[in-house]
């Protein structure tokens, strides 16, 4: 039997967002999709970013008008990738030292999609490991 990978638990569907948006934008369309983060989708960037439910908090936290606050403006600031051949235990590995629940998949520099640490633990929930 073959190690799971990323690949293999994955969402392919990844919810995006122009940088330019609104937090509150971001936030109506998880809401809407019913995920915790969104990937933000910047021609000036060299990667895709990421806007999670935290941070969407934090910022309301702090005071900020979230129809005012931009995207561009939250994205966390090193983002961390994985490939679709990553092992999940080496994903699952990164997320819990990174301290995050999402993971941005992409295949070089192609977005493929997203890892959360609930497919992870549907994953081996599932299988008993």
């Amino acid at each position: 039997m073959s190690e799971t990978t990323v690949r293999d638990e994955m969402s392919p569907d990844v919810l995006t967002i122009e940088p330019a948006r609104s937090l509150h934008d971001a936030a109506r369309e998880m809401g809407k999709a019913n995920v915790g983060a969104i990937v933000v989708i910047d021609p000036e960037q060299p990667g895709p970013g990421v806007v999670t439910e935290r941070d969407v908090s934090r910022a309301v936290g702090d005071g900020k008008d979230p129809n005012q606050e931009r995207v561009v403006d939250h994205v966390q600031a090193s983002a961390t990738y994985a490939a679709p051949d990553t092992s999940l235990a080496e994903a699952a590995r990164t997320m819990v030292s990174g301290g995050f629940r999402h993971l941005v998949v992409v295949d070089g520099t192609e977005l493929v999609g997203m890892l959360s640490m609930r497919d992870v633990v549907r994953r081996w929930s599932e299988s008993g490991s």
